[in-house]
This record gives structure tokens, C-alpha cells and sequence, in this order.
């Protein structure tokens, strides 16, 4: 008895030293991960109200936990919660530098390791070339865009970003009408602008099936004259 207690106590020493040696490779592994880190671009993309700022924000402040130099950028026209800062649709924010051109990210982004670059589907195509050049010099990059939009067309410099990007990260919404994945941002007012900025009372995100009896039901109210007729925007 006394024989077989002895084993029980080893044994549970042992996977108790396992687990303690798993968990330190794995805290070294997230420290040298974040420190040293080459230069790389990372997209984060999804559609609207799917944490993607909110992902962006998480990981630029896990860089300055690394004490890594670190710097924002967000397109000027967007102003929704804050003129200055980078701010999540959970109200978690950043420090950001609003700029109107990417070229503009190009120039303030030396002497940083980490550059962040939100909304990006708001910048032209020339913001591949930048992420590029910055990847090129050693700098992670991490742009944060909704890859389509409201008509479900591939936005701006988003599929270019996501194919030359080191790594890419797709999050999802709940659909609002029936709780699956969502799969794009519905447009719920009367406005063809492609871009349109908006919270809740101008966007759903959908998923696939929702998204196209929503398309199918804007395009019949369309025809008869009715479209968002009663609608409470």
C-alpha cells in the first residue's frame, strides 16, 4: 500500500513538473514571439461589428507590453467615436495619428517596430506597396479592414493586402436574424455611396443566406418604389 501511495505522489509530481515546464516554454515562447519578431504583414478582416479593431487594438497593446516601439494610423474621414484615436465598437481604444494618404504612414512610421493600420479598406491601392516596403525594412505591420462591401464586392486594397500578407485572420459577426456566422454588412438605409460611415442603425451583419434574402428583398421594395418604406432608421 505504502508502495503503491509512493507511485501515485511520484506520478503526480512528475505531471505536475510537466505542466509547469509546458507553461514556461509557453510564456518564453509569447515573450521571445512578440520581441522578436521579423518584418511581416498581418491582416485581420472580416465584416462589420466582427472585432476586428478590437483584434488590432489587442495586439498592438500586447507589442507595448513587449516594449516595442509602436505607431497607429486610421483614415482621417473616419470620426465616429474619436478624432484621434482608434476606438472599438466595445469602446476599447488607442492612440492613433489620422492621416489622409499612405504615403503619409510611410514617412512616420521610421524608427518604429510594430505600425498598425486600421479601417483600412478607406486607403487606396498604394497602401500594398506601403505594408510591403514596411515589411521589406523589418516592421510588423498589422492592418485591420472589412475585406467586402455593402453589395458584397471585395473593398478597396483589402484582397490585395490579404494575398501578400504573412498572415491573414478572418473574424465573424453573429448573423442578427439567425445567429450563424456572419458573412457581410448589410446596408439598412437608402444611400449608394460606397462609403458610408455607420453604426448600428445603418449596418446588420448577415451571414450568407440572410445576406442574400436581405439583397433580394431590397431590390423587390427597389421596384416598387417602397424601399426601407416603415422602417425606423
Amino acid at each position: 500500500m505504502r508502495k503503491e501511495k509512493s507511485i501515485k505522489v511520484m506520478s503526480c509530481c512528475l505531471v505536475g513538473r510537466k505542466i509547469i515546464i509546458i507553461f514556461a516554454r509557453t510564456m518564453i515562447e509569447n515573450i521571445s514571439g512578440e520581441s522578436h519578431l521579423q518584418g511581416r504583414v498581418e491582416v485581420i478582416c472580416g465584416s462589420m461589428f466582427s472585432g476586428k479593431t478590437e483584434e488590432l487594438i489587442r495586439r498592438l497593446k500586447r507589442a507595448r507590453i513587449a516594449r516595442q516601439r509602436v505607431m497607429i494610423f486610421k483614415p482621417q474621414i473616419d470620426t465616429r467615436y474619436s478624432e484621434m484615436n482608434v476606438v472599438s465598437h466595445d469602446h476599447n481604444s488607442i492612440q492613433s495619428m489620422p492621416v489622409n494618404d499612405t504615403q503619409t504612414i510611410l514617412k512616420q512610421s521610421v524608427n518604429y517596430d510594430v505600425v498598425g493600420i486600421d479601417e483600412a479598406q478607406f486607403f487606396d491601392r498604394s497602401l500594398v506597396d506601403v505594408c510591403n516596403k514596411l515589411a521589406y525594412s523589418g516592421i510588423r505591420v498589422i492592418v485591420a479592414g472589412l475585406d467586402m462591401d455593402f453589395k458584397g464586392v471585395p473593398f478597396g486594397p483589402m484582397p490585395d493586402l490579404c494575398a501578400i500578407a504573412d498572415e491573414v485572420t478572418k473574424v465573424h459577426a453573429i448573423c442578427v436574424r439567425c445567429g450563424a456566422l456572419a458573412y457581410a454588412s448589410h446596408r439598412l438605409v437608402r444611400n449608394d455611396s460606397r462609403v458610408m460611415l455607420g453604426e448600428k442603425a445603418e449596418y446588420e451583419p448577415l451571414c450568407r443566406e440572410c445576406y442574400r434574402k436581405a439583397i433580394e428583398e431590397d431590390a423587390r421594395n427597389a421596384r416598387s418604389g417602397d424601399l426601407f418604406e416603415g422602417k425606423s432608421l
